[in-house]
């Protein structure tokens, strides 16, 4: 979940892909790795070893650095939640390039995300249209990954916190609450207005008595062999 696929590789994805392959370290590949960022961008689609590619050579052509690719990099990257990529992507960007404002900004965004600080996210995102808003699906990215953090913390949901968690209220939230109940089989409770309750489908998440306790278990035995190399 988050990360954006496309079913058919363009032209250009496949010719950064082999250049990545025969020498990712190349300062020659520079413009493609580039180019390949703003198709990302203008298509939604995305590719996490090209980035992050592209950043390692950064490193090492700092002159060449451009950073509104680093922004939309970044940006992507969020997109990509609950996956760990901006963590990965920041890795690898100078810390003087960091306190930039864009980047201070997008750090602190990451961060209520992180925490499911669903609110000030929206808040901060709202201020900041300028940097987020480059990337086109970010705002359906974003929501996506905060109903999956719902999805894992609650059975049942307020409605007044699922509209927070998604900046979506009024005949947009029901629109929205519609599509869920015909696609992924959440059920509405009856009442109205911000009493209203949703509650969600059943995962190992939100009832941990469906999570498997064998196969996907450590034999004790395992752990006390791992104590005393660790040791």
């Amino acid at each position: 979940m988050g990360k954006e696929e496309t079913t058919q590789k363009s032209q250009l994805a496949v010719t950064v892909e082999q250049l990545i392959a025969v020498n990712p370290y190349n300062p020659d590949i520079l413009p493609d790795l580039e180019n390949y960022v703003n198709e990302q961008v203008s298509t939604q689609t995305y590719n996490l070893d090209a980035n992050l590619c592209l950043l390692r050579l950064y490193q090492f052509e700092p002159e060449r650095m451009s950073t509104p690719i680093v922004a939309r990099i970044l940006v992507k990257a969020l997109m990509a939640m609950p996956a760990p990529d901006f963590s990965l992507c920041l890795f690898l960007i100078p810390e003087r390039v960091q306190m930039e404002e864009q980047f201070k900004t997008l750090i602190v965004l990451s961060h209520y995300l992180e925490t499911a600080r669903f609110r000030q996210f929206w808040d901060e995102a709202a201020k900041s249209r300028h940097i987020v808003e480059v990337v086109p699906g970010f705002e359906q990215a974003i929501q996506a990954y905060a109903v999956h953090v719902l999805s894992i913390t609650y059975q049942k949901v307020p409605r007044a916190i699922l509209a927070e968690a998604i900046n979506i209220e009024g005949l947009s939230l029901d629109k929205f609450l519609e599509h869920q109940v015909s696609n992924n089989g959440w059920v509405i409770e009856k009442g109205q207005g911000k009493g209203q309750f949703i509650t969600l489908p059943r995962t190992e998440f939100n009832h941990p008595e469906l999570k498997k306790n064998t196969a996907d278990s450590v034999p004790l035995e395992h752990v006390t062999r791992i104590f005393p190399i660790l040791g």
